[in-house]
């Protein structure tokens, strides 16, 4: 057969093609890397090199990052002198980020460097500061230099040490900034949300304002808000429909005394359709002591605080006990216990408090937020809160429609409320996790 008719079959073809592409493949897998060339070449030793580089690599610090998850793969990518394990049982340093927001509204991070085997003892803690404004980049970057700067200590007791470089980057003099806005920090919020089908609807409308000041020694902070919401929804007999309105100021002044004691006082004023409140004011001195220094408030905290406060209110129905506005003194006990460590962190409060006039009208509260590895690759996550009620003085005296209750227009009667969450989380697998591949793009974050 000639050689031109054998190509003139389109099937033929495509079997020459991928007979073709599977050859150039083989070959393409069977040619020595570059590296393997080196070795070959009667000049080089990359082998060899490359076996020392290896054991070199090995004798890296062992870290485990315990931080965001939304930073991880950035700082793995950009840090690479050390090994990255995934149980911290592993690590030779532990690395613990905790944070909290700034007067600015930006964050304050706490790097906290545990030492741990050959390390032990060798602990260092670190702070990184971000703007509001900050982008997610910025934040990274800052955070990555951060942990660098933090490791050197540990790394420049290994090999790896001759592979690193340190440099000074110093800016030109400036000015000393001068604040015009004194450390005030305000925020304006609007949103609003439509959602809709034939047979309902549902709008909301939401807006909010704020100021805040924060220093080493004064807190204040101001916030007013105002909700609108309507649903509405038609069957076949009728149409049922429900608005409710609420509008809320908050203030809260605190004077620092010492590393331990504080004080100041809340200013609230509110009125809820919910809650059968036409106007509510209120004012509460308060103090608070915290067995721990502030300063170790990113990791742990004991904070008792007491207050004591007159609220003077009005009623939009009588409520169950004859009152259309009355005049009413409480006080107020809460304690609070939160700590981070390499093991998990725990987060307590327990509060409660009474009106004057009965103290049968109470009320006990106990909200717990567990966080707990038990073992490698094993978390268990734990959420609750149970209240006992009985203080409810604003309940309407002619109860709740049937409508009311399904809309939860309004506030019912009980004498509890709880809530519950228990969750486990197991990784298993390779304890390095230096590789990052971000192809096809990274994994649904559902955790941030």
């Amino acid at each position: 057969m000639p050689i031109f008719s054998y190509f003139r079959r389109p099937s033929t073809v495509l079997a020459g093609i991928i007979v073709t592409a599977l050859l150039l493949a083989a070959v393409v897998q069977a040619q020595p890397s570059s590296d393997s060339k080196a070795a070959d070449s009667p000049s080089g030793n990359s082998q060899e090199l490359r076996e020392n580089s290896n054991n070199i690599r090995e004798q890296a610090v062992k870290v485990f990052l315990d931080v965001s998850r939304r930073y991880q793969e950035y700082i793995k990518t950009e840090i690479q002198f050390v090994n990255y394990v995934r149980d911290r049982k592993e690590a030779e340093i532990h690395i613990m980020m905790t944070d909290q927001p700034t007067g600015s509204g930006g964050r304050e991070y706490t790097l906290s460097f545990i030492g741990q085997y050959a390390y032990d003892g060798q602990s260092d803690t670190l702070k990184c500061t971000t703007l509001q404004m900050d982008t997610d980049e910025l934040r990274r970057r800052k955070l990555t230099r951060t942990i660098k700067l933090g490791l050197m200590r540990y790394v420049a007791k290994t090999p790896l040490k001759e592979y690193l470089s340190i440099n000074y980057h110093r800016d030109d003099e400036r000015d000393e900034v001068v604040d015009n806005w004194n450390y005030w920090v305000f925020n304006l919020n609007m949103r609003s949300r439509l959602n809709g089908e034939e047979s309902q609807k549902e709008i909301s409308v939401d807006t909010s304002v704020s100021a805040d000041r924060v220093t080493p020694f004064w807190k204040i902070s101001f916030r007013a808000s105002a909700d609108y919401d309507y649903e509405s929804y038609e069957t076949e007999e009728r149409k049922i429909s429900s608005t409710k309105r609420s509008r809320e100021f908050r203030g809260l002044v605190v004077k620092s005394l010492t590393e331990h004691w504080s004080y100041g006082g809340y200013c609230e004023y509110n009125s809820s359709i919910y809650r059968n409140t036409d106007d509510s004011y209120n004012i509460a001195p308060a103090i608070e002591f915290n067995v721990f220094p502030y300063s170790e408030s990113t990791r742990r905290e004991f904070r008792f605080l007491y207050r004591m406060g007159y609220t003077n209110i009005s009623y939009y129905e009588e409520t169950f006990f004859g009152k259309m506005k009355e005049d009413l003194f409480d006080e107020n006990l809460s304690m609070t216990y939160e700590i981070k460590e390499k093991w998990g962190s725990v987060r307590t409060t327990l509060e409660g408090s009474h009106y004057f006039h009965n103290f049968s009208k109470n009320r006990i509260e106990l909200f717990n937020d567990i966080n707990i590895r038990i073992v490698e690759g094993l978390t268990l996550d734990l959420f609750g809160s149970v209240t006992m009620l009985r203080d409810q003085l604003s309940l309407p005296k002619e109860g709740a429609t049937e409508d009311e209750v399904l809309l939860h227009q309004q506030e019912l009667a009980t004498d509890y409320d709880y809530f519950a969450f228990i969750g486990l989380r197991y990784t298993f697998g390779s304890i390095y996790s230096n590789v990052v591949n971000p192809r096809f793009g990274g994994r649904r974050r559902y955790y941030d």
